[in-house]
């Protein structure tokens, strides 16, 4: 099932079973299991699910090798480092001996423990996630050279004193495209097997949340840790850099109103499911309804009970809704108003875009609500907009827009964002909103920067590895 599943698609597990295809390897997929982002998984459930993989892998024996899939965020009732607990109890069970990859996510809080017990950990180089199918074929390629004796690795881990927000970790603007392009110069080097920048997981309140870097060299030691030497210092030079800057609403109105050629998008990250948040906020929402915005657009905005009223309703239909704000009280008020129906749908559809194409994708019931101007998208299931059929399947054109509010802080503009002329990150509030001021930590280790300004002046890294 797995196989059928990810065989060809833009996934991590894609990536390692075409690669294996490629280089004839038999390869057997154990488990997988995903949720979207929102608080602690409770202690049964991880256990539950551990169970699972360690029986699985023990069932699928003999084999001369393991790699794992996981994220690198994980916090549960009982474990902040809940992917190091994973790959230790991986490693209690095949041994010290038996080779052991692992891929990260790029917002991965990685910790000393994921590094002391995986042979070689690899993490995502791009943000969006476009790259999830190569990090795959490249572990399984490393797995190989491990198992045949062609790479005896030997794996440098720095954890930087620094925290960063999502919108600055995109790869696809500065610092991150030139961090990850000196990334790729150093991989060029013979004698470096991989090398990884993990931004971290800033809304994890954990001890080792933050920033980490990685090199994996092929037995050289004074290497592996020179180069992780260097790349930290270069990310840490850019700490400043990395910090965001964030619009309002109102702005970003403005600008389209009078300055913009194009389609302006508005991130707004604050609500942004992917990474905990509820995924019904209203703020942008009832700002352009009550400045009478027009050829605007906010989606996909999570309302079960908004969707099933409007397939009542009806297509053409017009009544009173109460859209949103159903979750709490953190994201902006239910918007009460009168809408019309324009559009709607069972929200299947298959991903097009770069990050996860081929997959199925399911957004539950889905409707357009007509509000003058401003049109909403309506799901049924909560996921960010992160692909463009995700507004095509219920007829939404970004190409004929003039704002377009995403509930997404940087995956958007993998398949969205080449729409906009110009893209804002939205200032709004929520539990996912970019701003270090709004968080009370409690756990995290310090000082740590630019929660501690005072460690950003000097000029090299007081690492905490």
């Amino acid at each position: 099932m797995l196989r059928e599943m990810y065989l060809g698609t833009g996934t991590v597990h894609g990536g390692y079973l075409d690669e294996a295809a490629a280089r004839g390897i038999e390869i057997e997929p154990v488990i997988n299991v995903r949720a979207q982002p929102a608080g602690r998984v409770e202690q049964p459930a991880f256990e539950h699910m551990v169970g699972l993989l360690l029986e699985r892998i023990s069932a699928a024996g003999p084999y001369d090798g393991v790699v794992l899939d996981l994220h690198g965020a994980m916090v549960t009732d009982n474990e902040e480092d809940a992917e190091g607990a994973i790959i230790d109890r991986v490693r209690q069970l095949v041994g010290p001996e038996m080779p052991l990859v692992v891929t990260l996510d790029l917002h991965a809080n990685i910790t000393r423990e994921m590094a002391g017990k995986a042979d070689c950990l690899i993490g995502y180089d791009t943000y969006p996630h476009v790259d999830m199918n190569e990090r795959g074929r490249e572990a399984i390629s490393i797995l190989e050279q491990i198992i045949s004796g062609q790479v005896s690795p030997c794996q440098a881990f720095r954890q930087l004193p620094l925290m960063t927000m999502p919108p600055m970790q995109c790869t696809l603007r500065q610092p991150m495209q030139g961090l990850i392009e000196e990334l790729h110069v150093l991989e060029e080097d013979p004698a470096v097997v991989t090398a990884t920048i993990a931004m971290g997981f800033p809304f994890a309140d954990i001890s080792d949340a933050g920033v980490t870097v990685l090199v994996t060299t092929n037995g050289d030691a004074e290497l592996a840790e020179s180069r992780a030497d260097e790349l930290a210092e270069r990310v840490w030079g850019l700490r400043d850099d990395l910090q965001p800057e964030l619009t309002t609403i109102e702005e970003a109105m403005r600008f389209a109103d009078e300055e913009a050629d194009g389609l302006v998008i508005v991130a707004d990250g604050s609500d942004n499911p992917g990474g905990g948040a509820p995924c019904d906020g209203t703020i942008a929402l009832a700002a352009m309804i009550s400045a009478d915005f027009q050829s605007g657009v906010v989606g996909v905005l999570y309302d079960p009970e908004t969707a099933a009223r409007a397939h009542e309703v009806g297509l053409g239909g017009e009544a009173e809704f109460e859209i949103g704000g159903k979750t709490d009280s953190f994201h902006g008020s239910p918007v009460v108003t009168n809408a019309r129906v324009t559009r709607l749908g069972d929200g299947r559809f298959t991903f097009g875009g770069p990050m996860r194409r081929g997959c199925p994708g399911d957004l539950g019931a889905m409707a357009v609500l007509s509000i003058g101007g401003v049109e909403v998208v309506i799901g049924s299931r909560r996921m960010q907009l992160l692909d463009t059929e995700m507004l095509r399947i219920v007829g939404v054109e970004p190409s004929g827009k003039r704002l377009l509010v995403v509930k997404s802080a940087v995956h958007f503009r993998a398949d969205v964002g080449p729409w906009a002329s110009t893209i804002f990150d939205a200032d709004t509030p929520g539990i996912h909103r970019p701003d270090f001021s709004c968080f009370d930590y409690q756990h995290v280790r310090r000082p740590i920067y630019p929660l501690d300004p005072e460690v950003g002046q000097g000029n090299s890294v007081g690492r905490a590895d």
